[in-house]
């Protein structure tokens, strides 16, 4: 990224301790540029002057000038902190595996200045400085996915962070690998020598953690908004009955996601011609799929605003070790570095991701089934010799169980690190990166679903009759987003192709302002 297109770029003005749920989308997205509100710079301060009046008095405490972990209780020399600052993120970069996404090693950076801006962390504020500098010219160190427990924080992920600053380790700089010391140059900074505590306040800290979970989050809501549709679209084609979405029987349980869902179904379908031309079809009840979409889509809203909100008091948390409290001198020393909420919401999103594909694939499943659903076998003219959309459910299939796997909570395993000192951790990241896959499983189950869906509607429409029933303008025009993406399937083709154009579809679409109005972070705030 040129300083042209950084100077133009809409600016994001972080307030540590208040950054909103949908700045976080935006900061995910790209294409903004970080600056941080001015009045952190007071707390920061305060912060940093308490932890060198710590080191000028020769006082005793811990991350300052003792050892870490098991070493704790062994004092540092005044001569040598700043080798052990050194010493400490060196040894603590052990990361492995295939480097983070760079969308989330922006927000790693971001949430990560946030944090330290909080003013607890006893950190210059030039090297918040240099978090957003790094962000902002898109030069993002190269931080291994594997290796963290969630437990210390990320401890081997933040410590790759963290080595850029000090002119060790790799980044990425316009697309090529470079040492820390050439990307610091990038940015315009020397490397840091660091200060008393400020290598342990890199490290500490849920910030990668949080941000793949928050990955993870964003994603759940795009699949869910697709599920929302694709399940609109499949009600159409089988001709099925609105009545079960009636706000009434709804309100008489209460739940508000279940209420919520019902509202925006309800919502994309109104105006359709398709509803009222079958009142006496003889189908008294449609399958649990169509009919409980309010029931099973609700719960999964209820629980991704229940991680959203867990994941936006994180990502504005102050979560390293110890903490300092400028405002008496305290240092005090605890446990914020411990995700075991962010292991929770991750297993929680898990959960609402791994739900949305099941249903969706079961409602494919449905559409396939011309008992079931009086439309073409296998959604194909001359099947027999054609097979359809037969094996495409069998992908949905397969990926929708595989995301059952996958949703086993990882926040319930636990392994002791650090000679017992840290004898119960979070498996926090692990949790969240795990997110990316189950929602990239689950958006090609739904994206299949809503190209089967598609083609079951346009069987009244291909070849065009003289007049044909049209649905509401809201499902018209996905029909036409799907259209635009995939042909009427006449005969048998290779499909991989429009299956992933799909995928994209349900990852990448613009939804309708009834879905997005249940969605976490396209609202102002959580309650």
């Amino acid at each position: 990224m040129t300083p042209t297109s950084v100077s133009s770029l809409e600016t994001l003005v972080l307030r540590p301790g208040r950054v909103t749920l949908a700045e976080l989308r935006a900061l995910s997205a790209g294409g903004v540029r970080l600056s941080l509100d001015p009045s952190a710079l007071a707390g920061m301060q305060a912060s940093q002057a308490t932890v060198q009046r710590i080191v000028d008095e020769d006082q005793v405490v811990y991350g300052i000038n003792t050892g870490f972990g098991k070493l704790a209780s062994t004092k540092i020399a005044h001569g040598r902190l700043a080798e052990l600052q050194r010493n400490l993120v060196l040894s603590h970069s052990v990361g492995t595996g295939d480097p983070l996404p760079d969308a989330v090693v922006r927000m790693v950076l971001a949430t990560k200045a946030v944090s330290l801006a909080r003013g607890h962390s006893g950190v210059r504020p030039e090297i918040v400085d240099a978090l957003l500098a790094l962000a902002n010219a898109d030069v993002l160190p190269v931080i291994p996915a594997k290796g963290s427990v969630g437990a210390s924080g990320d401890l081997a992920p933040l410590a790759h962070l963290a080595c850029v600053l000090i002119g060790e380790g790799q980044a990425k700089v316009r697309g090529r690998t470079v040492p820390g010391r050439e990307a610091m140059a990038a940015i315009g900074c020397e490397p840091f020598v660091l200060g008393p505590k400020e290598g342990l306040a890199l490290l500490n800290g849920t910030q990668v953690s949080t941000a793949l979970a928050l990955a993870g989050l964003f994603g759940a809501e795009s699949v869910f908004a697709a599920g929302l549709v694709s399940g609109a679209l499949s009600l159409e084609a089988i001709k099925g009955s609105v009545k079960p979405f009636d706000a009434r029987i709804h309100e008489a349980r209460g739940q508000p996601g279940q209420i919520a869902v019902a509202a925006a179904v309800r919502a994309l379908l109104e105006g359709s011609e398709i509803d009222p031309s079958h009142p006496n079809c003889g189908r008294v009840q449609d399958p649990y799929s169509i009919r409980c979409v309010p029931q099973v889509m609700g719960a999964c809203l209820d629980n991704l605003q229940h991680a959203a909100r867990v994941l936006q008091i994180e990502a504005n948390a102050a979560s390293d070790n110890p903490l300092v409290f400028a405002e008496t001198g305290d240092v005090i020393s605890g446990g914020n570095f411990h995700a075991e909420p962010v292991a929770f919401a991750a297993d929680i999103i898990a959960l609402a991701v791994a739900e949305i594909g099941a249903i969706s694939e079961r409602r494919l499943s449905l559409l396939l089934d011309t008992g079931l659903s009086g439309l073409p076998a296998f959604l194909i003219r001359d099947s027999g010799v054609n097979s359809g959309f037969m094996i495409a459910q069998v992908t949905a299939a397969a990926l929708a169980s595989e995301n059952k796997c996958l949703a086993h909570p990882g926040s319930v395993d636990s392994l002791p690190t650090s000679a017992n000192q840290e004898d119960h951790v979070s498996m926090a990241t692990y949790a969240a990166r795990r997110l990316t896959d189950m929602v990239r499983n689950t958006a090609v189950v739904v994206g299949i679903e809503a190209m089967a869906a598609t083609q079951g509607i346009d069987f009244d429409r291909v070849p065009a009759p003289a007049a044909w029933l049209k649905s509401s303008p809201l499902i018209e025009a996905q029909i036409a987003a799907v259209r635009a993406r995939v042909a009427f399937l006449e005969r048998d083709r290779f499909l991989a192709t429009d299956i992933e154009a799909m995928r994209e579809w349900a990852q990448e679409s613009a939804w309708p302002a009834p879905v997005t109005a249940c969605l976490p972070s396209f609202l102002s705030q959580i309650s």
